[in-house]
């Protein structure tokens, strides 16, 4: 059979542990039997990471530029235990974090709807969308533990001379966390989002603390309802649709009480861990698909969730596993759809469309990971290991096609 021809390279940055595993399997079995595959590859493993000083990470986000589309796998955070299990260098940033300041775009982050699977919140009957705001906050931090007694200060220095603040008078050991964010990258972050809820014709919430946070949150509600005033309001009447602004507490309780359908717009903390939430309650945090968009149209696909770690020590020892590569392979899906469409190649946009619907009608049709099969409506689940997921997913393809 013929291979569908590319025009343009992918970016695709291979990442760590179970998901490396699997990443490999995807092309091997669902991808490069039917697309003659071009990718500019960069390997953020952290073992590469830290022998590039992570310049690697830096690296694969300019290509990202370059081309236009990458896809990513998951990678590891390093924290201290992760420091001595690879013995790294020092404790290397997130490279999401770095990937997303360099992109300066938003995370959308939605669930893979199963028929089969029914969320864990009674009340939802349709997707939630998470955007992520991808610049600042912790990710880009600045951090000072405190072994003694002393002034924490917060102090900056414009052209107009110096003005300073008191942080905290410490009488003893502490630590001091510092963040920042550009009124740029929240304006874009905010047309991102207001386009992408007329592209969806959906409502868009935004919540932050604006209550407590009185600077940094307040700038976020101000810049949000500016440009949504002058720039927006008109246009989601035209729509029928609405923008909403409320608390992030207020927030987490309207949308357990909704049905869904909807975009919540959260800081980029916040939508990290609201994401996971939604995902989870929506079935499994490997049934959840995100893009980064980028105001200049660039878009990164990738897993929402993490490397999986405890299913990639079973499976080093020879031991069977059950791991759920659907967020993987339509990351993969979303990133190949994303090339045919700007490259105009329809060969490729369909194919995308059929392996998802393959995927989706495998899990359907009965046959699962270990994860999905506790929570499916299916009688009689056939619950298969992490390579044969695949190997039936390819059955159903071949089938489509």
């Amino acid at each position: 059979m013929n291979k569908i021809k590319m025009k343009v390279p992918l970016v695709e940055m291979d990442g760590d542990e179970m998901t490396r595993i699997i990443w490999k399997w995807i092309k091997e079995l669902l991808i490069e039997p039917y697309v003659d595959l071009k990718t500019e590859y960069y390997d953020l493993g952290l073992i590469k990471r830290d022998e590039s000083n992570d310049q690697i990470t830096t690296d694969s986000a300019l290509a990202t530029i370059k081309y236009g589309v990458a896809v990513k796998c998951a990678t590891i955070t390093p924290n201290a235990q992760r420091i001595e299990e690879y013995n790294l260098k020092e404790m290397w940033k997130s490279p999401n974090g770095t990937i997303r300041s360099i992109l300066d775009g938003t995370v959308f982050r939605a669930p893979i709807i199963v028929d089969t699977v029914k969320p864990f919140i009674r009340t939802w009957k349709k997707p939630i969308t998470i955007a992520r705001h991808a610049y600042g906050d912790i990710y880009k931090d600045v951090e000072y533990r405190v072994e003694g007694p002393g002034k924490a200060e917060l102090v900056f220095t414009g052209e107009n001379g110096e003005v300073r603040q008191t942080i905290f008078d410490f009488k003893g050991q502490g630590v001091i966390l510092g963040m920042h964010n550009i009124d740029k990258s929240i304006a874009s972050f905010a047309r991102t989002c207001f386009n992408y809820a007329l592209d969806l014709k959906q409502d868009l919430w935004f919540s932050s603390k604006d209550t407590i946070s009185k600077k940094y949150d307040h700038t976020f509600k101000e810049i949000f309802q500016d440009i949504y005033d002058q720039e927006y309001k008109l246009k989601f009447e035209d729509a029928e649709i609405e923008y909403l602004y409320t608390l992030i507490d207020d927030a987490v309780a309207r949308v357990i009480r909704s049905d869904g359908g909807f975009i919540w717009a959260c800081k980029n903390y916040d939508g990290d861990v609201m994401s996971d939430m939604v995902a989870t309650a929506f079935g499994s945090l490997a049934m959840m698909t995100s893009v980064l968009v980028s105001p200049n149209g660039y878009y990164e696909f990738e897993a929402a969730h993490g490397t999986v770690t405890r299913h990639y020590y079973k499976h080093l020892k020879g031991e069977e596993t059950s791991t759920n590569s659907i967020a993987t392979i339509f990351a993969w899906t979303g990133a190949l759809r994303k090339r045919g469409e700007l490259d105009e190649i329809e060969e490729l946009i369909r194919f995308a469309n059929q392996l998802e619907a393959a995927s989706l009608k495998t899990i359907e049709e009965g046959v699962m990971t270990k994860d999905l099969a506790i929570l499916s409506e299916v009688v009689n689940t056939k619950v298969v290991n992490t390579r044969n997921f695949l190997v039936e997913i390819k059955q159903r393809f071949d089938e489509l096609s």
